[in-house]
């Protein structure tokens, strides 16, 4: 079967459809290819690949009319953040309260999200969602064929690749990448807590680096990153349940009281991957394909996202005034914008993880007053506030 669309989407995650959702009300046709079935059920307990998504994007989704059919028992409204360095000081707490808002931003399952997006692209009269792995990319002058191994071909005006930090549409654009390994292995579970978490979101750096408990829908269930060094990574991966039930109770000063997990543990090495190009006629890449950074602030869904709806914004503008929607020369605005903004979340991360690693006194006092210090200064808490609230 063959059939034309003016942009097609390559990946059935959370930025693929998110721009799908967001081009709704646009007049280009849009179809998105997924190797897997995009809506999965959601098992009895909680799962563990779990997102952090910041008020601005959640409002988007809102008004997208695709966070409304997130399911409540599978995201969590964080009220609060607490962030600390363990072994100095310093700490610092943000209040939603304080900035006249409900919530600073949601903790939510990342299938369950994507099951909400799925349901309001799939009730998109223009969206077409397909299931197919893609053998062959063609890229010509005025059209880009794909040709599945289902033996369906889809041609396009624009080829976008949202299929992760593997990309097949980054390979075949043959675009440039920048990698670097930050030696950290993230280790991340469920763990059952004595205490209710509150709807805080909790952060404690480390020398090893950073552990950060995420409030679950159940008060006392939280979702744990433990990005460590490899060496320790190794060693927490070594142990049993209850030994690594403890050090991460320890680890966080017992805020919670004793814990226990609640799943098993899983983890994955974290390297920092930037596209050089992220756009050519009839072809560009965005969230994972364009750019990976360390999870430390949570915010590469966030990145992805605000790729995906500023493209969606883009295009819209372009298909306006008559523009192509495939050139270069009309795309490149949006890659400027999006690379200035995932270049400086980069050197934040790099930068935050060289201050918070290690044992160096003088680190530890410059970590300490710095934290202390912008936790006593409101303009600048309400600054640091903003950004992670992604306003």
């Amino acid at each position: 079967m063959m059939q034309n669309v003016d942009v097609l989407i390559v990946g059935g995650g959370m930025v693929g459809l998110s721009l799908a959702a967001a081009l709704q009300h646009s007049s280009l046709s849009v179809a998105l290819v997924s190797n897997t079935d995009i809506e999965q059920p959601l098992p009895a307990s909680a799962t563990t690949r779990v997102s952090a998504i910041n008020k601005r994007n959640a409002d988007t989704l809102q008004r997208l009319g695709a966070w409304q059919h997130v399911a409540s028992d599978r995201v969590c409204a964080y009220t609060q953040m607490a962030v600390w360095d363990k072994d100095s000081f310093g700490r610092i707490a943000f209040d939603a309260a304080a900035t006249q808002t409900s919530e600073l931003g949601h903790i939510v399952e990342n299938q369950a999200l994507v099951n909400a997006l799925a349901k309001q692209v799939s009730a998109q009269p223009q969206t077409t969602v397909i299931r197919g792995n893609i053998e062959r990319v063609l890229h010509g002058d005025n059209q880009t064929m794909v040709m599945l191994d289902n033996q369906d071909a889809i041609g396009c005006k624009l080829l976008v690749g949202a299929d992760g930090a593997t990309s097949l549409v980054r390979r075949h654009a043959a675009f440039p990448l920048t990698f670097k390994d930050y030696e950290h292995t993230a280790i991340v579970a469920n763990l059952r807590t004595e205490l209710p978490h509150q709807g805080v979101a909790r952060q404690v750096f480390t020398p090893t680096g950073p552990l950060a408990l995420l409030p679950m829908a159940d008060e006392h269930l939280v979702s744990v990153v433990w990005s460590q060094d490899k060496p320790d990574a190794a060693k927490l991966l070594g142990m049993d349940e209850e030994a690594f039930s403890h050090a991460l109770a320890s680890t966080a000063h017992s805020v919670l009281g004793p814990m226990q997990l609640a799943s098993e543990r899983y983890h994955f090495p974290l390297v920092m991957r930037y596209a050089r190009q992220w756009a050519k006629d009839g072809m560009l890449i965005l969230g994972d394909a364009a750019h990976t950074i360390h999870p430390l602030a949570g915010q590469g869904a966030n990145l992805g996202m605000q790729d995906a709806f500023t493209l969606a914004e883009h295009l819209v503008a372009l298909t306006e005034s008559h523009k192509s929607i495939a050139s270069l020369r009309y795309l490149r605005p949006w890659e400027r914008a999006r690379k200035t903004e995932a270049t400086k979340m980069i050197a934040a991360m790099e930068g935050f993880k060289q201050l918070f690693e290690g044992n160096d006194p003088l680190k530890k006092l410059v970590r300490g007053v710095g934290l202390a210090a912008t936790d006593a200064l409101p303009a600048v808490k309400n600054r640091w506030v903003a950004q992670a609230m992604g306003l």
